[in-house]
């Protein structure tokens, strides 16, 4: 069991992201509530630049969606429930100026996916981030404008029996530790030791 170094929610050590999951079906109200947790992220200027394309484990969209990450994703996230790409918009605009580069879009929707992945947790579900993508391929298959970054993938589902894994991802299918607060946390200047 994870141990945290100071008092938090118990859920935050709930969340991991497990490579092998059942593959049942997720009842679409479920998902809804999981996008509903990622509407209510916090964004610069309230722009709420993330956006979220998905398919369901056997939908018409599927195959594509599971095709365009990488080999070793692909060999994993075949299993999961349901696959989402998370967008952002690299572009704010406002009543007083036109269309201008977001310092914060990137930042603002891993907050969404944050909030996304917390809430499939408290569901029963796991969420697992990738960022192996075949980028330029997704781009085009799943006709995402250029203004839009595609930051990430990820797969939805209940955690499955690791033997479906291979040895080397078997072997890793358990939930990670994290650095100590005072390796990440520096009162003041970035220390020197540290760079």
């Amino acid at each position: 069991m994870r141990q945290p170094l100071h008092p938090i929610d118990p859920l935050f050590l709930q969340r991991w992201s497990p490579r092998a999951f059942d593959g049942a079906a997720i009842p679409q109200e479920d998902l809804l509530t999981m996008f509903e947790a990622g509407r209510w992220a916090p964004s610069a200027f309230n722009v709420q630049p993330w956006r979220f394309l998905y398919a369901h484990r056997g939908d018409e969209h599927w195959e594509r969606f599971l095709g365009l990450l990488i080999p070793w994703n692909r060999d994993w996230a075949h299993s999961a429930s349901v696959l989402v790409y998370i967008l952002s918009d690299s572009l704010t605009e406002s009543k007083w100026s036109g269309p201008q580069t977001s310092h914060s879009h990137s930042f603002d929707a891993g907050a969404a996916w944050a909030c996304l992945a917390l809430q499939a947790t408290q569901l029963g579900y796991q969420a697992h981030g990738m960022s192996g993508i075949e980028l330029d391929r997704a781009r085009e298959a799943l006709a995402v404008p250029e203004r839009f970054r595609i930051e990430a993938a990820v797969a939805i589902g209940r955690p499955g029996d690791p033997a479906i894994l291979n040895e080397k991802l078997r072997a890793r299918e358990v939930p990670s530790e994290r650095r100590p607060v005072e390796e990440i946390v520096f009162h003041g200047p970035f220390p020197a030791t540290s760079r």
